[in-house]
């Protein structure tokens, strides 16, 4: 092992990953652009955007120079009774960008605890409205929210990575996944379990909540914007608030701005993340309606919720300079072209055994195989090609920055097909 992983696998635990049998891991020392310098020198092509947030790539000279000024002012104030310039003008980006019916922006640490604020939102709303007996969420199955305690209970409680403490969460309402994939028509009956769920809970049920047209970590899976639309329409009727998580998707990933977009429909509370700070630092934020926000506050209180570091005014000036570098280029060409070369580059994918299914949608590709990997053996072929890309369970995927040249994609695509055809295609009995 080098100086830095040794030093690593001594005291520090990673995500999702075990002490007892780590993971491999390899050790940064810098990164610019679209490339990942290894400690043994070695520059790997960032396929993951660090999470589906750098969609700048690194050291981007317009974001640097934004937490350069702000740092110079001050790093931080409580949020608590003083206000600051990065966080007002977020705000007001925000609410330019998004529909014109979202007015409020609270802002959170992470993505995890935006879905948090949501919750909390939708249940004191009708604790506001006189109908505290209103407190459960309706989703679907195959969703994944978030790691934190209400968040988990609305990831899929089944195929989510939440079993373990499925008895400490609070239980909502599930019914099973959509459907229709994206690009496939709605069937008569596709909606008849939400049909059947209204019906049996309404009076319990606060609001629903989903990812719009992508489920992202439940299973990288695109459905169809139809399916979406009747969604909202039956929940509307049943007088429930909406609230979408476009943490993983908003900004542009799916070649809209927001996946919502898709759709055409409007939730009543939004949460956003990830891409916000083009992958710089830690922020997230929770959009409402006016009517929610006057909801949640109607007997006179507050609403209950105030993170240490809310609108930390560093996050929120880089924040405020992401956003606005998106809206300046050329971003819809930019995905367009994702696409094309995603969709052009994973397809020789698709007649490798061991492989269930090939899709594409905007800055999102995925290989998605028929049976578990050997996931040690993947990552370190994919390595070994020159691309970071970050497999789990059955799905190997890519969430490239926007910035990423055709011969980025071409290296991240072959060393994908490449790493599945030495591992899984070469191996039937390991994906079966």
């Amino acid at each position: 092992m080098t100086g830095l992983v040794a030093r690593d696998r001594e005291h520090v635990w990673h995500p999702y990953a075990s002490v007892v049998s780590p993971a491999p891991l390899w050790g940064v020392v810098d990164a610019h652009g679209t490339r990942l310098t290894l400690e043994d020198g070695r520059e790997l092509v960032d396929g993951m955007s660090s999470w589906w947030a750098a969609i700048h790539g690194y050291r981007h000279p317009v974001l640097d120079r934004a937490l350069h000024e702000q740092v110079d002012t001050f790093s931080h104030v409580m949020f608590g009774g003083l206000t600051h310039e990065p966080a007002v003008a977020l705000a007001e980006l925000l609410v330019a960008v998004t529909p014109q019916e979202l007015t409020r922006v609270f802002f959170a640490d992470s993505g995890s605890v935006a879905v948090e604020v949501a919750v909390k939102m939708c249940l004191q709303y009708w604790q506001g409205r006189g109908r505290p007996d209103r407190n459960r969420m309706l989703t679907v199955r195959g969703g994944y929210h978030g790691d934190t305690a209400g968040a988990m209970s609305v990831c899929d409680p089944v195929t989510g990575m939440h079993g373990l403490f499925r008895e400490y969460v609070a239980e909502q309402v599930f019914v099973e996944r959509p459907r229709p994939a994206y690009g496939e028509p709605l069937l008569d009956g596709d909606l008849d379990q939400v049909r059947a769920a209204l019906a049996e809970h309404r009076d319990r049920l606060a609001a629903v909540i989903v990812e719009p047209v992508v489920q992202g970590a439940g299973g990288m899976r695109f459905y169809s914007p139809d399916y979406l639309r009747e969604l909202v329409q039956l929940c509307r009727e049943a007088g429930l608030l909406v609230v979408f998580d476009e943490i993983a998707t908003g900004f542009g990933r799916t070649g809209t701005l927001f996946a919502m977009e898709h759709a055409g429909v409007v939730p009543d509370v939004l949460c956003v993340g990830k891409a916000l700070t083009g992958g710089t630092m830690t922020l997230a934020a929770t959009l409402c309606t006016t009517e929610v926000a006057e909801g949640v506050c109607a007997t006179g209180g507050g609403f209950m919720h105030g993170p240490t570091f809310m609108a930390n005014p560093l996050a929120c000036a880089v924040a405020a300079a992401s956003v606005q570098l998106l809206l300046d280029g050329d971003w819809p060409s930019d995905l367009a072209r994702l696409e094309r070369r995603l969709l052009a580059g994973l397809a020789p994918a698709r007649t490798l055994p061991g492989v269930a299914d090939v899709r594409v949608l905007g800055g999102i590709g995925v290989v998605e195989l028929a049976g578990p990997p050997d996931a040690a053996r993947l990552q370190e072929a994919l390595v070994a090609r020159g691309a970071w890309v970050r497999p789990f369970g059955r799905l190997v995927y890519t969430m490239p920055p926007y910035i990423s040249s055709d011969e980025d994609l071409r290296t991240v695509t072959s060393a994908i097909v490449g790493a599945v055809a030495e591992t899984v295609a070469a191996q039937p009995a390991a994906a079966g």
